[in-house]
């Protein structure tokens, strides 16, 4: 038995049956690190391979009586008591998501040293062209804080210390401030992050009516409202700001009336039953319906060519199926086209969520026909407002993520190659799917249920619905 941090490892077991190192007490915990384990998540039941801090660190936050890995590995655990995990007196900075942000977003040099598991870390993290991001797992600062450990650390003006919901991080910015150090730690942690929800106006539009663009940094999510005449409609939005769309719309006056999704997502959980639920009425496309929705009933489908008025701003339906059988856009107003995941301003959508990828040569040859078909033959000047940026998008000038037909056009290759071409382009370099992809697609056709904070929890991290996560138009 090896006590880590008040947590009993009973047993660790890797992948090469060589589970443990000379010195058992303090290396149990960096133990193979880099070659991991294969361990089954106790949510999916799906392997994963977690490196062996992950298995430890999620012990010790799940406060679970067993972690279980497939033969011949194990990992077995007992939770620590509460009382028993590590407090400082030190009284810590806080600093809030939304400025941390807003710092971010004005060029100035920002620090983060963040505490999570190296594979949460790994799979999604605060970037930007003026931060400077660090890695050490929180539990390295349970005991024994040595010159090495701290040496790992940077230094900020302030530093600011995160983790997942903001109280492990705490405890080491209070560790680091007791050594000295400039800190502020997270509000909320990354949870705190996810919940930045900001609404910009599409200065470009020119239809009737004010559209802006929801922006969410955390998971690159785009929504759209527009307002016009006293009525507010609001295309994909999302189950956990249901009350933020409510409470826009009053803002400016108008009453929300329509609720619109482009399609059944997979890396959010919509808001638009949500919104039903509140006398909005829900709107998702006919197309979807034969996925298996099973509240179809409760909301109104919308099929090519429909149009619904909002003020005197017209809603008008495009099927463009590709990303998925029933991806549809809407046109707003004549000047905005809501393409959900089918087209980005600098990618198109990967056609495999839906079918795999024994399906997805055949949507990318429907991609290619909608985009060709449906989308590029509309006016150069239309803008094209997607479901979702990536860090390799830039934002136009009134810093929506929105570009015009013709500009798309102009830059990005893909647009203007012939099928098989297109086809081979968005097939070469797929991301890994979306986290959770599964259960949400699952929740978001109705056939699964998700309360709040595991819908929250969920959705955490990037999209990653976009053909390749590197930039497809030219600078």
């Amino acid at each position: 038995m090896a006590l880590v941090g008040g947590l009993d490892v009973t047993h660790v077991g890797t992948p090469s049956f060589s589970p443990y190192r000379e010195g058992i007490q303090r290396s149990v915990r960096k133990l193979d690190a880099r070659n991991g384990v294969w361990a089954v998540s106790p949510r999916t039941g799906n392997p994963k391979r977690w490196s062996v801090s992950d298995i430890i660190l999620f012990c010790i936050v799940s406060s679970m009586q067993n972690c279980f890995i497939p033969p011949p590995t194990t990992v077995g655990c007992t939770p620590m008591e509460a009382d028993a995990f590590p407090t400082t007196d030190e009284s810590v900075e806080e600093i809030a998501p939304a400025e941390l942000k807003r710092r971010i977003d004005d060029g100035e040099d920002v620090t983060i040293l963040d505490t999570r598991a190296t594979g949460e870390f790994e799979e999604w993290h605060i970037d930007g062209d003026t931060v400077d991001v660090v890695n050490v797992p929180y539990f390295e600062f349970i005991d024994d804080v040595d010159e090495d450990l701290l040496s790992e650390v940077p230094r900020g003006d302030p530093l600011v210390v995160l983790c997942a919901k903001g109280g492990a991080s705490e405890y080491v910015a209070g560790v680091l401030q007791q050594d000295g150090r400039d800190v502020a730690h997270l509000e909320s942690g990354m949870n705190g992050w996810a919940s930045v929800y900001e609404a910009v106006e599409v200065e470009r539009y020119d239809g009737p009516g004010t559209v802006i663009q929801y922006q969410r940094p955390s998971s690159g999510c785009l929504g759209y409202m527009v307002v016009d005449g006293g009525e507010a409609a609001v295309v994909d939005p999302l189950q956990a700001f249901t009350d933020r769309y409510l409470d826009d719309a009053a803002e400016m006056g108008a009453e929300l009336t329509y609720a619109f999704d482009t399609h059944i997502h997979a890396d959010h959980i919509s808001g638009v039953r949500a919104l039903d639920e509140e006398g909005v009425t829900g709107v998702i496309p006919e197309a979807s319906v034969e996925r298996g929705v099973t509240y179809a009933d409760d909301v109104e489908t919308a099929a090519d060519g429909d149009v619904f008025e909002v003020g005197d701003a017209e809603v008008e339906t495009v099927f463009t199926p590709g990303h998925t059988s029933g991806m549809t856009s809407y046109l707003v107003g004549d000047s905005l086209l809501t393409t959900g995941d089918g087209l980005f301003i600098e990618s198109v959508a990967r056609p495999d969520l839906e079918e795999g990828d024994a399906g997805a040569p055949d949507a990318a040859r429907q991609l290619y026909e909608s985009l060709q078909e449906r989308v590029l033959r509309l006016d150069d000047d239309v803008l094209v407002g997607g479901a979702h940026f990536s860090d390799a998008a830039v934002p136009a000038e009134d810093g929506t993520y929105t570009a015009s037909i013709g500009e798309l056009v102009a830059t990005m290759d893909a647009l203007s190659v012939d099928e098989d071409e297109f086809v081979d382009l968005v097939l070469a370099d797929m991301p890994p799917r979306p986290a959770n992809y599964e259960d949400i697609i699952a929740t978001n056709l109705g056939q699964r249920d998700t309360d709040e904070e595991e819908a929250f929890t969920l959705e955490l991290g990037p999209n990653n619905c976009a053909a390749s996560q590197e930039s497809m138009a030219n600078d």
